[in-house]
């Protein structure tokens, strides 16, 4: 209607934020639940809709290199129009959608991962394994190694106990370390079967039938997927894990909280950061609903280096930086690199604060997420989100898919 009006009142301009608005919040983003796609979306509208697109003294490329240039056609019939569509690329590159070189390798990497995994699954489940023993006595070894790594479960009574009156973080100690002992008691109680049922002992279930095949394909089984935080991870690379988060319960329970939190270790990462927001509105006197998070990655690369934690807030570690590197010599995001997909954050500070206060100019808010999946349809996996410095419009790192991960597959 916006539209008519415009040509009716003989009105030459066309009312892009109409277009905008209908285009991106009526036609699709109804359609579009996700608060961070819909800002992919909304991006786009903003960066390909407006008068610039016909600007006849500063034509507008919507992606231009060496051997293409993607823009409007100059005005024609048809056949010009065809012969335009025409002499573009059957294939496009990531560049054309405001993303890094880099997305290609990340999208191939990933369908190849899907594909070995496939084959794994699909080779055949008797004879030998690569080293020579009978499938049987090699699912086995694997069995004992992994219970002989598994430690005793909390006891979290006694913990209770010394604790007394929890704050709300020591809270989430409780409930981290009794959600680790159900995992704990899975893993030993099922490995435990898995060896009678090898003996012959009992029959296999088909849940041990699935423990056994993971085992021998090096995968982390469904029935212990369950009870941990979400991981990409293979077998070998999560027990590292398993053993690294099993240290950090204890030194926080024996020593109290730790100065440096390793926030992918935990289970439920987005409570603790929620016991930080409500310690600190406690303390200061703040309404809850006015407090948030305000982050800052500082230039400490190694925990030991910090040697208390902050009042208020915390300093973590285990950050990951998908979509863009970081600069740590001005302190800012910076391009990919290429060929470097993934990059390991310094050390980073969680300031609690109240919203009045927090500014946010030259900063993007990057999304957190639990692993490089990021979130599924039902958005879950979303932790928080982040204050990263940038001193680049922040329409060039939505475009380039920048977000963070607390846990990668390696």
């Amino acid at each position: 209607m916006a539209g008519l009006q415009a040509y009716e009142n003989g009105d030459d301009g066309l009312p892009w934020g109409t277009l905008r608005y209908l285009i991106g919040e009526a036609m699709y983003g109804g359609r579009v639940s996700d608060s961070y796609d819909r800002r992919i979306l909304t991006t786009y509208l903003d960066e390909y809709l407006g008068d610039f697109l016909f600007d006849a003294f500063q034509p507008f490329f919507f992606f231009k290199n060496e051997s293409v240039e993607y823009r409007i056609p100059e005005l024609g019939d048809h056949n010009s129009y065809m012969a335009a569509i025409e002499a573009l690329p059957l294939v496009q590159t990531p560049e054309v959608f405001g993303l890094h070189a880099n997305a290609d390798i990340s999208y191939y990497t990933s369908a190849t991962k899907a594909l070995w995994r496939n084959l794994v699954d699909l080779q055949p489940r008797v004879g030998t394994s690569s080293t020579g023993i009978s499938r049987e006595a090699f699912i086995s070894n694997v069995a004992r190694d992994i219970a002989g790594k598994i430690p005793e479960p909390f006891d979290t009574q006694l913990l209770k106990k010394s604790i007394g009156i929890p704050s709300p973080t020591q809270v989430v100690l409780l409930q981290e370390t009794e959600r680790w002992n159900k995992l704990a008691l899975a893993m030993r109680s099922s490995l435990k079967d898995l060896q009678r049922a090898l003996a012959g002992e009992i029959g296999f279930s088909s849940q041990l039938e699935e423990l056994s095949t993971s085992l021998f394909n090096g995968q982390l089984p469904s029935m212990w997927a369950k009870l941990t935080p979400a991981t990409e991870k293979q077998l070998a690379a999560w027990m590292l894990w398993f053993q690294r988060r099993y240290t950090q319960y204890r030194n926080w329970a024996e020593h109290g909280e730790p100065a440096v939190m390793w926030l992918s270790g935990l289970h439920t990462p987005e409570t603790y950061i929620a016991a930080l927001v409500q310690s600190a509105s406690r303390d200061k006197g703040w309404s809850l609903d006015k407090t948030t998070l305000y982050t800052k990655l500082t230039k400490i690369t190694d925990p030991a280096q910090v040697a208390e934690k902050p009042r208020h807030g915390c300093y973590i570690t285990g950050l990951y930086l998908e979509g863009a590197a970081w600069d740590a010599q001005r302190g800012v995001l910076a391009r990919q690199a290429p060929k470097v997909l993934v990059t390991e954050l310094p050390v980073v500070q969680i300031v609690p604060l109240e919203a009045t206060k927090l500014k946010t100019s030259s900063m993007f808010k990057a999304p957190v997420y639990v692993t490089q999946a990021r979130r599924n349809a039902m958005g879950a996996g979303l932790v928080f989100e982040a204050d990263v410095a940038s001193d680049e419009h922040p329409s060039h790192w939505v475009l380039q898919g920048v977000s963070l991960s607390l846990n990668i597959d390696t």
